[in-house]
């Protein structure tokens, strides 16, 4: 199980390796939202996602000979472009499975990278099954995308950020607006923020359709969307919150908050508009939650984790026709 000590830990073993990340501010956006805005930018990480913290934590914990032996993750893309970028700072080789049906642009990064990329349908295979597989038969060590304590710790480094960041800013009360797919950010985030800054809370961001950490989260026991793919999120589009990342959220998070895919993609524009950041669909989930689920937060200010930033250029143009 992650804790605060294990992310206290990976802090350490990322430091000179990962981008802090600032604090942005807009009075355009705080006045849609009705409230102070704080957006973390995690596009602006290396491989443009937040998932680089969770990539290098897994692998620099490993023991050098599982780490020789080369590493094999499953994503849609971010954590793909993370595993495989961390794994060539390493030194080592890496293998990720990929939907065949992911953006062009996170599977030409990701080759680009250096990892060799194992194609599959989504709709009538198991990433997990030909993940274990694929492993098993070529030595390889697993890291999973959500449901692995090391990359949780790596992960809730962006909560130690977000707790010093809102300290500075004088920021006491507020709830943190993260993305959320497996529920990895969210619950090292939220072990983070217990740690660090007890007033600020998670809260999960999902799309429609694809919010199973918020009904899992009101019912009390994991739930499962009924399709796996057919949004335009696909960062954050898993089939049921993890089982090491739920009880972390079950007992730390307030409830979730979902967006239609509209409200993401002007999210995006807004983002582009008034931050000047780019943001994927499944990136801006939190930033839409925050602009046009105002009465579901509280308080005066609110956080805002900006996940990823890997769109296609043909998404990012449809997103900033709203701007028209």
């Amino acid at each position: 199980m992650s804790t605060l000590e294990m992310i206290e830990a990976a802090a350490l073993r990322l430091q000179g390796h990962v981008r802090e990340t600032p604090i942005l501010t807009s009075p355009f956006l705080d006045e849609i939202a009705g409230r102070r805005v704080l957006v973390k930018p995690e596009c602006l990480q290396h491989t443009g996602s937040f998932k680089f913290r969770g990539a290098w934590s897994a692998i620099s914990g490993l023991s050098e000979a599982d780490r020789k032996k080369g590493v094999i993750a499953y994503s849609s893309g971010n954590h793909a472009q993370g595993v495989a970028y961390a794994a060539a700072r390493h030194g080592i080789s890496a293998v990720i499975i990929m939907p065949s049906d992911a953006p062009k642009l996170k599977i030409d990064n990701t080759r680009a990278l250096g990892a060799e990329v194992v194609l599959y349908d989504r709709s009538n295979e198991s990433r997990e099954e030909i993940g274990e597989a694929v492993a098993a038969k070529r030595g390889l060590t697993l890291i999973r995308p959500y449901d692995e304590p090391l990359v949780i710790a790596g992960q809730g480094t962006t909560g130690l950020e977000i707790a010093r960041q809102a300290a500075v800013l004088g920021v006491e009360q507020a709830d943190v607006l993260v993305c959320c797919g497996g529920g990895g950010l969210t619950s090292g985030i939220a072990l983070a923020l217990e740690g660090h800054a007890p007033g600020l809370r998670a809260r999960p961001c999902e799309p429609e359709g694809f919010d199973d950490v918020k009904h899992s989260l009101a019912l009390g026991r994991i739930q499962n969307n009924a399709a796996t793919s057919g949004n335009i999120c696909d960062a954050i589009l898993t089939p049921q919150p993890g089982d090491i990342t739920f009880p972390i959220l079950q007992r730390l998070c307030g409830p979730g908050l979902s967006v239609t895919e509209e409200e993401a993609m002007r999210a995006m524009a807004l983002a582009f508009l008034r931050l000047k950041i780019v943001l994927e669909p499944g990136g801006a989930v939190s930033l839409a939650a925050a602009l046009f689920r105002r009465s579901e937060i509280q308080g005066d200010a609110v956080i805002i984790v900006a996940s990823g930033g890997n769109a296609d250029p043909d998404v990012f143009a449809k997103a900033m026709e709203f701007l028209t």
